[in-house]
């Protein structure tokens, strides 16, 4: 019978890619992250590097200054970025807002936007979508765009709208026909694409919110904010399912993310459970602690292939929403019992910070509850791939 004996075997696609990423990532190691950590800084740093070797701009063709990959190659990328110990938190949204912009935006926006941040002069990294009111009823948003001739009025409020003081840019979804003017719930919402830059004090207030981690998340108020009638994307009223559209690549590519996270904390744990000598030999050698971390091993490779096709059949132009969900739903599972089995092998060292488990163990956390939480993928399993009564 032959054993892997030597290192963790996983197939790997994009190889070159993968080496590319991993390589710039090895010049932010730990110890710049915890700093950042520590006083709630934006990674700045890191998101010119990412941006100046093109990988942010992945998924904007090349005849608008990307690399034109599809969606499987800019997951692998924000996977590689995790499996270092980065976080791609910082910039990954440039990935999935871009891809509305890219598919239903006017010739005049994608020449006049796409070139700009695929080559870093614009950042579009901040997402209005969530209100305190209506949390993932998206369709019951509250925040009004009012055409007034050549423009639109904002009233409203956005929150957990994650990067907003260090985005040029912002795609906002609005509500342009009030509730109870529409025939269907997902009618009357348009989606924009605003420039934010001096916003800030003339119509907008962004507030950060403290949180458990260094997303730098905001609430953001609109108060009468003027913005010109170009900004609208596509048609009025049919922004909800432009949104929809880039939901599906938002949940593939943050799986991504997740599947190096626990990729992240088994190699942490194989490498620890192997050098670590308690009772005369390695805690590695104990069941206790071998089982489980082969356990959320069998469990990321499961994960993976899942992502494997959502990214397939997107990459394909197929419909894939329960692909898409279910990727988010086994990633973010796999990640966190990644984390904690890591956790449980480290013991007490996991709380020391220096060792970085306890800050990716806190980043890991939030898969299981944005940008969508684990029981709303299961409803929607139990709903549209199951024909289950609706639940909500």
């Amino acid at each position: 019978m032959e054993t892997e004996t030597s290192t963790i075997p996983i197939e790997k696609d994009y190889q070159e890619l993968r080496e590319a990423v991993a390589r710039v990532c090895g010049d932010f190691p730990g110890e710049y992250w915890r700093e950042l950590d520590a006083k709630s800084e934006y990674p700045t740093k890191f998101v010119k590097a990412m941006t100046e070797h093109g990988f942010l701009a992945a998924l904007i063709p090349e005849e608008y200054g990307g690399s034109g990959l599809p969606l499987r190659a800019a997951t692998v990328i924000l996977e590689v970025i995790h499996e270092t110990g980065c976080s791609a938190g910082a910039c990954h949204a440039q990935m999935y807002t871009m891809g509305t912009v890219l598919r239903h935006g006017s010739p005049e926006q994608k020449q006049e936007y796409l070139p700009k941040i695929a080559s870093g002069e614009l950042r579009l990294q901040a997402f209005g979508v969530s209100e305190p009111t209506t949390g993932s009823d998206t369709t019951q948003l509250d925040t009004r765009a009012v055409r007034d001739g050549d423009e639109y009025v904002v009233n409203g409020q956005k929150i957990w709208t994650s990067r907003a003081l260090h985005s040029d840019l912002m795609l906002l979804l609005a509500r342009t026909t009030p509730k109870d003017k529409v025939e269907k719930r997902t009618a009357g919402i348009s989606t924009f694409l605003i420039d934010i830059r001096g916003a800030q004090g003339n119509g907008v207030d962004i507030r950060p919110i403290d949180t458990m981690i260094n997303h730098h998340t905001t609430e953001v108020h609109f108060d009468d904010f003027r913005i010109p009638a170009s900004s609208l994307i596509g048609e009025e009223g049919k922004g909800f399912y432009y949104i929809l559209d880039g939901m599906n690549a938002e949940r593939i590519l943050l799986s991504g993310e997740s599947l190096g996270n626990a990729r992240y904390f088994i190699k942490r744990a194989v490498d620890y459970a192997n050098e670590r000598i308690v009772f005369g030999r390695p805690i590695g050698q104990n069941q206790g602690v071998q089982l489980p971390i082969a356990r959320v091993y069998a469990e990321t490779e499961a994960a993976d292939l899942m992502v494997r096709k959502a990214c397939a059949i997107f990459d394909n132009e197929q419909p894939c929403g329960a692909e898409a969900n279910m990727s988010r739903l086994l990633s973010a599972e796999a990640a966190w019992n990644a984390a904690e089995v890591c956790f449980d092998t480290f013991g007490g060292f996991a709380f020391a910070r220096e060792y970085d488990i306890e800050r990716k163990w806190r980043e890991t956390r939030l898969a299981r509850t944005a940008p969508i939480s684990t029981n709303l993928v299961l409803t929607y399993i139990g709903q549209h791939v199951l024909g289950l009564p609706r639940s909500y």
